[in-house]
């Protein structure tokens, strides 16, 4: 498959002369009550509504990667719905008012929402980076394959995250998900690592009953195949055509399929254990997973992996969010969550 990753180095340089030509970058996190601001933002969602007395108005979310704004246009409605549409990157002139203790964006009379061209778009500004040391996380992968013991399963490892430099630098730099967690570049890099090393954790808990190296390989390799089911343009994350039609998880079982027959005489049991885990990490059938766990290394993995989403979810949420004490409900969480630091626990 072709590799549709985006350096943002060369994006950026290509497309520098066009970047001197746009409006000063504002940024959704800085932007602040009685702005009169022009910005520019990916559209997340768009509803056009109807008021009791019969006037329409457009409602529609923005985002960058420092956040969200919910913007409202009560004179273009339905000229500027037919306009745009979720995905686009669309540039937006009004004033910003709090409602609902929130910021809001209302629309400047006469003004037409402009839909920008792809060589138009900043990359920098809708994609996010992770915070982490990158070549601390590649370190840390590195250490977690030398720490296996079983020769099989150390070797194929070996093949995957180092021999195969094509890969490797895909996986090093591609996200986790498109919004839910770990979505920036370099995000399936950090969220594999947390995975392990919580998997690790609770091997070294259960020495008796876990087939330690069986784990940590399921941990590895569970979400290889989001190297091809995302791709990285200048406006974000977006589901390749082979994530649309196949997924993840049948990815990753073709991909670690394939790897294991470079691997000479590698074990077919072992295979299938590894298989089923990539197979079963989501847990339930209405979650995605094509089988439920059925062995304990799967158990294990699916709530680590669940633990690492959640985690990352929650951090998120409560870094994005402008509240002081709680935050706004979180949809995939079902809930508000206490904004607390370290030092008040």
């Amino acid at each position: 498959m072709k590799n549709n990753g985006v350096n943002l180095g060369d994006l950026l340089k290509e497309k520098g002369q066009i970047f001197d030509k746009m409006i000063e970058d504002v940024y959704i996190s800085d932007l602040k009550p009685n702005d009169n601001k022009e910005i520019e933002g990916k559209v997340l969602s768009k509803r056009l509504q109807t008021t009791k007395d019969g006037k329409e108005f457009l409602l529609f979310t923005i985002g960058d990667k420092s956040g969200t704004l919910r913007a409202i246009d009560w004179f273009n409605a339905r000229e500027n719905s037919e306009k745009i549409n979720i995905g686009d990157i669309i540039r937006v002139k009004g004033k910003i008012v709090v409602f609902e203790s929130r910021l809001q964006l209302n629309v400047e009379k006469n003004y037409e929402i402009y839909k920008l061209n792809e060589n138009e778009i900043n990359p920098e500004k809708f994609i996010k980076t992770s915070s982490k040391n990158i070549q601390q996380l590649k370190n840390e992968l590195f250490s977690i394959i030398d720490s296996i013991n079983n020769e099989y399963i150390k070797e194929l490892l070996k093949y995957i995250f180092i021999k195969d430099k094509k890969f490797a630098d895909s996986f090093s730099y591609a996200p986790a998900a498109i919004n839910v967690h770990h979505a920036y570049k370099h995000g399936l890099l950090e969220h594999t690592i947390d995975v392990a090393k919580l998997c690790n954790g609770i091997a070294n808990n259960y020495k008796n009953l876990v087939n330690k190296d069986i784990l940590i390989a399921g941990a590895l390799l569970h979400d290889i195949g989001k190297t091809k089911e995302y791709k990285i343009t200048p406006s974000g994350i977006e589901k390749t055509d082979e994530g649309e039609l196949i997924g993840h998880i049948a990815i990753g079982i073709h991909m670690v399929s394939d790897y294991a027959k470079k691997i000479s005489n590698f074990p077919k049991h072992i295979l299938n254990e590894i298989l089923h885990m990539i197979a079963s990490h989501h847990g339930e059938l209405e979650w995605g997973s094509p089988i439920v766990p059925k062995t304990i290394e799967a158990f294990i993995l699916h709530f680590a992996d669940n633990l690492s989403s959640k985690v990352e979810q929650v951090r998120s949420h409560i870094e994005e969010s402008n509240n002081e004490h709680w935050t706004d409900y979180h949809k995939n969480l079902g809930r508000k969550i206490k904004i607390t630091k370290t030092e008040d626990k």
